[in-house]
């Protein structure tokens, strides 16, 4: 639902070239091709983070296909991307044992030869730094809360940086209403699912065109482990255990420079079973022998969380509306089976910027950039995302399992051919119309957290040093407040309780009179963005908090 407009005359309000909300991978490679091609024009990146970075998380493996395009020179520039990958393994995990599939049988757009081990956060940390040294501004901490329309409809700007909305929705005592940054094209990479991205979608039927959204919940863990337990550029991903072969979803694990081991769980947000816990599923998987050999003896160093995409090709939606565009993660640009979509982020961004530039040395302001929507489906991102646009609906229909062998043939084909013998499949049902009723599943028993291999919510939270102002407005939104309990309770047990990776959402019951309520703890929430996408009945949005809040991560 499109937010109405506030009162703009307040506000102070600056003019630029090219505003872009989102300093990820794709917002910075859009603000650096901006100033490669016209050194003259005025770019702006916006951040919600507490500084650039601080919102990144991602494995990550990086194809740099998308760096070597952008800054051919990136290795003598430092960037931050050394650890290439040496072995690549793929498991299927059962309860105490594993099985390896034989890297031959894998598609060869599998084969991470060629690709690194890294922290995208750092590596967007750098991106700043050669967008700031082409010109570009960036002001992190600066989260943009609303959309500003012209006269013709078109996006024209943003509102930033506004602070001080106290819990009951108004201006507190220390209010500042922020500023409007207007300018001739209004580029959102706000990763997936963001608040921007979703307002415009629904104002222009961005959707109207394209299969429905999905998306996966992403948990991951630094960990510094035995130097005897580490193996530099090691690629480990696993299906199967504990999820079995009815959910999709799997993990990976990933062994970078100084003893550190990135792991990581991917539940794929359109399982049944309301009583699943993505985040309990993620700590029961540490305790695989797999695992644990690795992690015995070490310790934990940081957590997050966040949904990724994976809808595909065919659930990418129009791109381009009156004013701008979307980039990355916000148009749902993931490679699934190679749980990839950094390099499509950064190649977005150059195509939008290369759109934009052009449009505007036409004299153009305002108007749909569909060059950027043209160039995104038949370029390089199209290329890499069409052969494989089965395994997401393979997978749900048919199961891990079946998705692997489907899929897998599915891309052996079009890899030697170009021909998808499956056609382009229908994902069906959203991923909240995907939850069953509570009555037809069976309830987890889940092992308590052990403290060594696994961590409670709130502990594990405590690692990912977030953070919000207490005193302001809640920023998970309920469209109506009796939904939870009178209705989600009795027919899905209320599974926000279970699907929050941050512990956000409670059903307190009183004591003395047994009536619940529905609690919802904001200051925990990791901005993964999860309960805008699987709430049921889609009664929670998620809108941006002040700037500078929620998780501060180190090396994600």
């Amino acid at each position: 639902m499109v937010e109405e407009q506030t009162d703009l005359s307040k506000r102070e309000e600056m003019d630029f070239d090219v505003v872009i909300v989102g300093a990820g991978p794709a917002g910075l490679s859009a603000a650096i091709r901006l100033k490669q091609l016209d050194g003259d024009l005025n770019v702006v990146v916006l951040e919600k983070g507490s500084e650039v970075g601080a919102h990144i998380l991602s494995g990550a493996v990086l194809d740099p296909v998308g760096l070597d395009a952008l800054i051919p020179d990136w290795k003598d520039k430092g960037a931050p991307i050394t650890t290439q990958v040496e072995q690549d393994r793929f498991l299927i995990l059962g309860p105490a044992g594993s099985l390896r599939i034989p890297n031959f049988l894998m598609p060869p757009l599998m084969n991470n030869h060629g690709n690194y081990i890294c922290s995208m956060g750092n590596v967007c940390r750098w991106m700043a730094e050669q967008a700031e040294s082409l010109g570009v501004e960036i002001f992190p901490a600066m989260a943009c809360s609303e959309l500003v329309y012209g006269d013709e409809g078109q996006v024209d700007g943003v509102v930033a940086g506004e602070f001080g909305i106290g819990r009951n929705g108004k201006p507190g005592p220390n209010y500042e209403p922020g500023m409007v940054l207007k300018g001739k094209y209004v580029l959102l990479s706000e990763g997936a699912r963001g608040s921007l991205a979703k307002q415009v979608i629904a104002k222009y039927g961005l959707d109207e065109e394209c299969d429905v959204p999905k998306f996966g919940l992403g948990l991951k863990e630094i960990w510094q482990v035995k130097p005897e337990h580490h193996k530099l550029g090691q690629v480990t991903h696993t299906m199967g255990w504990p999820l079995g072969l009815k959910s999709g979803g799997g993990s990976f694990m990933y062994h970078l420079e100084d003893n550190q081991v990135y792991v990581g769980y991917i539940v794929d947000l359109n399982y049944k079973n309301p009583h699943l816990s993505p985040y309990m599923e993620f700590q029961r998987w540490k305790h695989h022998p797999e695992i644990a050999e690795v992690l015995e003896g070490g310790k934990r160093i940081a957590y997050g969380a966040r949904v990724v995409t994976k809808g595909g090709y065919q659930s990418i939606p129009k791109t381009v509306f009156p004013g701008g565009a979307l980039l990355g993660c916000s148009a749902g640009l993931v490679n699934l089976p190679r749980i990839k979509g950094n390099h499509n982020a950064m190649l977005s961004g150059m195509a939008a910027a290369e759109a934009a530039v052009a449009a505007i040395k036409e004299r153009r302001s305002g108007d749909e950039l569909s060059a950027y929507d043209e160039a995104l489906r038949t370029g390089p991102i199209g290329k890499d995302l069409k052969p494989v646009r089965n395994v997401a609906p393979l997978t749900s229909k048919l199961g891990p399992l079946g998705g692997l062998i489907f899929g897998g043939f599915d891309m052996w084909v079009a890899t030697l051919i170009r021909w998808n013998p499956f056609g382009t499949l229908s994902h069906g049902k959203s991923d909240a119309e995907a939850t069953g009723k509570a009555k037809d599943y069976p309830k987890i028993e889940y092992p308590k957290p052990d403290g060594v291999l696994s961590f409670d919510r709130l502990t594990n939270v405590s690692f990912s040093a977030t953070n919000h102002e207490e005193e302001q407005r809640c920023h998970l939104k309920l469209a109506d407040e009796s939904i939870p309990i009178q209705e989600n309770l009795p027919i899905y047990d209320e599974p926000a309780q279970l699907y929050c990776p941050a512990g956000v959402y409670e059903v307190i019951e009183d004591e003395s009179t047994g009536v619940s309520r529905f609690q919802i703890n904001g200051q925990n929430c990791l901005h993964c963005k999860t309960c805008d996408i699987k709430d049921p009945a889609q009664n929670i949005t998620w809108i941006t908090p002040e700037g500078g809040g929620g998780p501060n991560y180190p090396n994600m």
